[in-house]
């Protein structure tokens, strides 16, 4: 940053950083440090010593600002402003619970209700440091609050909706043990849905965003769900998250679904619920239309899950795509991809293969990606798989010149 000319002062200078100190403040132990630099050494450190010291320091240890040090650098890079040296800001003062409680109260003022929260949102977006001190004012329950009171009061989809769905999302990045937040609060699951049933316009931005928000953190929600609520999943739920699939609201909003819908498949009547929900119809158009690999991976492995039920499979087949679309991505997306396009073949072949099946499966190309797989180095079940799936059927497929490599 400085010319080779200027001598910057040592005590100018972070122990940890060795860089221009941009706010300064002193540890415990006398010895001071850039924040950014102490903070993270407390934060990430196995065993919390002052650098300098070699004392112990603790994770919370308090961090008096240096005024008199920062000003007396703000001083000097003014006077070698010439060789190029940029004046350091004065930092923000740092936020206390008393003002974010403030500013949730005014939450109750309509004058001061969008300008509060539109706050609340640029100190969440701020730092980690900041989304704490919400947390510990109490900012997650009044978003939850907030955002049920918009659901019971059926209002449209507005800014202010979304603000408090982003600053619910990334206070809960925050919080380790997310638990706490929502724990079984059905108002917050329906409230989430009621959001997803908003048709997206064409060109309609906002709701895009609302609803990608509301997708992720309907995500968190399930992730910390109790068994009971896992089961009792209403079949809206399943209605509204493949709807998100239908409408290609978001590449993160599909990602999430995706991984939410693979994690609740397993629990009570989910799988049922979520092929009635023509789920599996979604996902080959999806695929056909051309993703990401990224989430190919995760759109084969919730089809395994759905083609093993018969209703899952009668889906796939149902679709005059569906055989060939497992076939054509087989060796083009990554290795676990082909393990779940295999499992998905066997299970067809095991359990759904009528004439009509067989000869498609021959005729599209899968039985050439079956016979592939036991040429490639891949695990020895997946190969005992695809060779179970060649044998059952080679009566049909004895024509095929791949098929010698079966015995």
């Amino acid at each position: 940053m400085e010319d080779e000319t200027v001598e910057v002062p040592r005590y100018f200078m972070c122990p940890i950083s060795l860089q221009i100190m941009q706010d300064p403040v002193t540890a415990v132990t006398g010895i001071t440090y850039d924040r950014d630099s102490i903070e993270h050494w407390l934060s990430t450190a196995e065993e919390v010593l002052c650098p300098v010291t070699k004392q112990p320091l603790p994770r919370d240890s308090d961090l008096t600002p240096n005024h008199t040090l920062r000003r007396l650098i703000q001083a000097w890079c003014v006077t070698n402003a010439n060789y190029g040296i940029d004046r350091i800001p004065t930092p923000k003062p740092l936020l206390n619970k008393s003002h974010v409680m403030k500013l949730l109260r005014n939450l109750k003022s309509p004058e001061l209700h969008a300008i509060s929260l539109d706050t609340l949102h640029l100190l969440a977006r701020e730092s980690e440091k900041n989304r704490q001190c919400l947390i510990d004012a109490g900012t997650n329950g009044a978003m939850i609050s907030l955002i049920t009171k918009f659901y019971k009061e059926s209002r449209t989809i507005t800014v202010g909706l979304g603000q408090a769905l982003k600053i619910l999302h990334l206070s809960w990045l925050t919080v380790p043990e997310k638990k706490h937040i929502a724990k079984e609060d059905h108002n917050l699951i329906d409230s989430l849905l009621w959001v997803l049933g908003f048709d997206n316009m064409i060109g309609d931005d906002l709701i895009v965003d609302v609803q990608t928000h509301a997708i992720l953190l309907l995500e968190m929600v399930m992730e910390v769900a109790s068994t009971s609520v896992l089961e009792r999943l209403s079949f809206d739920f399943f209605k509204q998250t493949v709807n998100i699939i239908r409408k290609r609201t978001s590449p993160h909003a599909m990602k999430a679904v995706l991984r939410m819908l693979i994690d609740v498949c397993p629990w009570g009547r989910n799988r049922m619920k979520t092929v009635e929900a023509g789920a599996v119809f979604e996902l080959v158009e999806l695929e056909i239309n051309g993703i990401e690999k990224n989430v190919s991976e995760l759109l084969f492995c919730l089809l395994a899950h759905l083609c093993s039920c018969a209703d899952g499979r009668a889906q796939l087949l149902k679709h005059a795509g569906g055989i060939a679309m497992v076939a054509k991505r087989m060796f083009k997306v990554s290795p676990g991809t082909d393990d779940r396009a295999v499992q998905i073949l066997s299970l067809i072949g095991k359990f759904s293969a009528t004439d009509e099946v067989v000869a498609e499966m021959m005729r599209v190309g899968a039985v050439l990606k079956l016979c592939m797989v036991l040429q490639v180095d891949y695990e020895p079940y997946l190969k005992k798989k695809a060779r179970e799936i060649l044998k059952l059927h080679s009566n049909v497929w004895n024509n095929s010149p791949c098929m010698p490599l079966i015995f």
